[in-house]
This record gives C-alpha cells, structure tokens and sequence, in this order.
C-alpha cells in the first residue's frame, strides 16, 4: 500500500444519514468534504435501532463490520461503537477510528442499570480504537476523565458552518427559535413553561426539530395547550435546511433549554445569524457559545430560564450587544471543509499506524 495515497475508509453509521439532527448533518458533511479531499469513503449502514440495538441489527452490524478489509479504516459513529457488545467489535480486524458526538450515557431518562451498561461497553469499546475525534473540547475532557482514553488518542473535530444565505430581518413581534430533536435532553418543556412565564410580553416562538420519542412529543403539546400558549407555541418537528435557514433569518433571539450538549451545532447556526443566545450551563454549552453572545442559566430551572429570554426581549441595549458579539463569532467559526481536514490527517494516522505494526 502507498503511504502516499488517502487511506480507504469505511464509515459506519447507523440508522437513516438523512435524518435531521445535528449529529447527522455533521455525518453527511464530513463524508461529502473527505470525498472532496480524494478519500475513498464507503458509506456502511447499520441498523436504525441503536444506541438500543435489537438482537437483528446486532447481528448484522457485527457481520458487516467483521467483513472489512484490515487494509482499510473503520470509522464508527459514536451511536454504534457505544452499543455494540466489545466481544463482537473484537471481530474487526480494520484499525478502528471512534467518532464520539456525546456518550451514550449521558442521555436523559436512562434507568441507572442501563446507564452503567452503556458507559462499561463505551468504555471498553474506546480501549480498542487507534484514534477517537470528538466534536468539543468538554467531550474530550469526558472521555479522559471519566472513560480512561488517553488524551493523545483524541482529536477534536469541531463541527463546521456555512455562511447565511438569507438576509437578516427579524419579524414582529419577536420570534423565538429553539432547534433540537423532540427528546427530554433537549429540554423542551423547561423552555414552553418559562415562555408561559413571559406571557405578558409580545413574542411568537417555533421549536423545529424531528420526533425521536413519541411520548415526550405528546407531553409538549400538552403543556402548550395546558398553559394557554398555543397560539403562540408552535412545534413544527423536523424542517428542511431552507425552512432552518428562513427562521434563523426570521428570529431575534435563539433559545434551547438543553439538559446536555456534546457540542450544540445549532449554536454555531444562530451565531452565523448574530443571533442572541439563552441557553444553559451544561455540557459542552458554555465553550460553544462565544462569550457575550448568550446567556446561560441553570438546567431545569425555567424561571431562570424565563427571566434571561425576558431581559433580551426587553433591554434593546442588551440584546444589540449580545448580537453584535454572536455576529462576530459567527464570522470566525470553521468550515466544513476545515473539519474533513483535521479528521482526515486522524484517519491517514491510523493507515500509517497499522502499516507499520
């Protein structure tokens, strides 16, 4: 094998690569942009049921990636890697590049025995990787801390943006965006009840984002209608990234009242836009969102939460500087094209690794 050419790589991922959240949007750009750098990138589907894999979609995963050519590199998305018992990923014979969005054990409403089991299976699984890219600095700290990779092992990737295509033009009254999947990490009904608590004040808000957990979905609709705002509350589920683009043109304030980010692409999309942030201090959050661009309030804590999105609504002066300081983050934040190339040198490490063992 040439040292000189691009290592082959399949990136294993599992469930739908179309499917409209954040974790996938970074999938897909990054297979378009190491294609673009000359990489040959296989695209390897496994099944939609993990990171809570059936007995069918275990088998088949762990058929399909005992079949890759050692000659080639696998790259595994965290949603796998962190559920595949370690017994089957001993089968791969590829040198195996982790790529960790969040942990899986950090989801929300995982009872505590499932949450053992998934952090014992990422842990173990990380220990057979060459290499492990990871979208923040926070999740970084995460995996040396709390799961033993070495820190030499781990890359950061931060996710990339693209420059607004829309003009900006806030409508009236306010509109208050939040994007994020309708699941209880995202923090929906923290974010519905503190708008109750501003009721008083002109806004409209829209939270976009797609329906992973249908009886959370059902809950939000009933708060809104339970606390009297659903004309002024819509839950729009999942847009296309020109619907997106149109309401991040539209808004004068983005906010999410998240329990956990691994990193929060959607910061990096509102700060594109100069929008102002109110968000929480969790996660990989309080690093994502440029310093005066946001506020940040304790999770789960909507009255908080209600007097941050209040003081923007209200203070002009605040929310004019907020958004000047989101603008120029905006503006400095990496391309897609900056990504593929840091996790293409991980990837041809990880060639040239298994070429000279």
């Amino acid at each position: 094998m040439n040292p000189a050419t691009p290592p082959e790589v399949v990136f294993a991922i599992p469930g739908d690569l179309d499917t409209p959240t954040g974790g996938y949007v970074y999938d897909r750009r990054v297979i378009q942009e190491l294609r673009d750098l000359g990489l040959t990138l296989t695209h390897m589907r496994l099944g939609s049921s993990f990171p809570h894999p059936t007995e069918e979609d275990t088998l088949d995963a762990a058929t399909q990636l005992a079949a890759i050519d050692p000659e080639r590199v696998l790259m595994i998305d965290g949603l796998a890697l962190g559920a595949l018992e370690p017994e089957l990923l001993a089968q791969v014979h590829a040198p195996i590049v982790a790529l960790v969005h969040h942990p899986l054990a950090l989801e929300g409403h995982l009872d505590s025995f499932r949450r053992e089991e998934l952090h014992r299976i990422e842990r173990d699984n990380l220990a057979r990787c060459v290499a492990v890219i990871v979208t923040s600095d926070q999740t970084a700290e995460i995996l040396t801390s709390d799961y033993g990779v070495p820190a030499q092992t781990i890359t950061v990737a931060r996710p990339g943006t693209d420059q607004p295509v829309n003009t900006h033009r806030p409508t009236s009254p306010p509109l208050i965006v939040s994007v994020g999947s309708q699941s209880r990490r995202k923090g929906h009904d923290v974010l519905i009840e503190a708008l109750s608590h501003i009721d008083h004040l002109p806004w409209q808000a829209v939270i976009a984002g797609s329906v992973r957990d249908e009886a959370y979905s059902t809950e939000l609709h009933r708060m809104v209608h339970d606390l009297g705002v659903e004309d002024r509350v819509r839950l729009i589920g999942a847009v296309s990234p020109e619907q997106l683009q149109q309401l991040y043109s539209q808004a004068s304030v983005f906010a999410l009242a998240t329990r956990f980010e691994g990193y929060g692409m959607v910061f990096d999309e509102a700060m594109t836009y100069g929008l102002p942030i109110v968000s929480c201090d969790t996660g990989a959050v309080p690093d994502t969102v440029a310093e005066g661009a946001g506020l940040l309030v304790p999770v789960d804590d909507p009255h908080a939460f209600s007097h941050a999105l209040g003081s923007v609504l209200t203070d002009e002066k605040k929310r004019a500087s907020m958004a000047a300081s989101s603008h120029d983050a905006g503006q400095l934040l990496p391309t897609w094209s900056d990504t593929a190339d840091i996790i293409a040198r991980v990837l041809d490490g990880a060639r040239a690794d298994r070429m000279e063992s």
